[in-house]
């Protein structure tokens, strides 16, 4: 049976920050043969609010699982590289947490604070996000960030207590623009961003502090899958 997600024979992998552990970042181009039928896919199917969604909490929209044999060809794809480029020790076994075809829908005027602001998904230092773009460069990116009052740009269970403490006495002094987070701040300054493209995959480490980077939200924040900010938002850990 064809495999309607299968990878294309000229993909490109780029490493950028080589010889940092923590942020180095792998970008593959051209991953899929035809991404078109994965936003086919998205489009003929319904969606539904991700968790948290109505209490202004983690991913501001709409999820759908993708097809098995999309994450199944991914996986196989990744282990190996990511192994491979984060020293990840071979007795370490990957596990899948979750797979999502993800759409923005969350208008900045509902956005809850803790979506206002850079985050980062976990301290464990060897779960990596893998973010697959499915719409273009007018979506914008993804960009990452270091909190001022800590200096931390990733965070680790050393640094956990010390980053939420201070994160939250500063959420807590002074709530943050309703707005989708984007330049630097009195709080946070941007290190790095990486622009969107069809059909480009971006791996990080999930405990870098991140946020999605969007230059016209009036554009961005759109339920229709063939035009709004489309991605998939796979999570792997060792």
């Amino acid at each position: 049976m064809t495999n309607l997600f299968a990878l294309n024979e000229n993909l490109s992998v780029k490493i950028l920050n080589p010889n940092n552990p923590i942020q180095k970042i792998i970008i593959i181009d051209d991953i899929l043969k035809q991404p078109n039928n994965l936003i086919a896919f998205a489009a003929a199917n319904n969606f539904s609010p991700y968790a948290g969604h109505g209490t202004g909490k983690g991913y501001p929209g709409l999820r759908l699982t993708p097809p098995s044999d999309y994450s199944n060809t991914i996986v196989d794809f990744i282990k190996p590289l990511i192994r491979s480029e984060f020293a990840i020790p071979e007795n370490l076994e990957m596990g899948k947490s979750e797979c999502a075809l993800s759409l923005m829908t969350t208008k900045p005027e509902e956005l809850g604070p803790l979506q206002c602001v850079p985050h980062f998904d976990t301290s464990n230092i060897n779960q990596f996000a893998v973010l697959l773009y499915l719409c273009g460069q007018p979506h914008g990116g993804t960009a990452f960030y270091r909190h001022n009052a800590t200096g931390l740009e990733f965070i680790t269970p050393a640094t956990k207590d010390r980053y939420l403490d201070m994160f939250f006495a500063e959420l807590n002094e002074k709530r943050p623009a309703q707005q989708y987070f984007s330049e630097s701040n009195e709080r946070f300054t941007k290190i790095g961003f990486l622009p969107a493209a069809l059909n480009r995959m971006v791996i990080y480490r999930s405990c870098v502090i991140h946020s999605p980077y969007l230059i016209d939200p009036g554009r961005s924040i759109n339920s229709d899958p063939r035009t709004g900010r489309l991605t998939v938002n796979t999570f792997v850990a060792f």
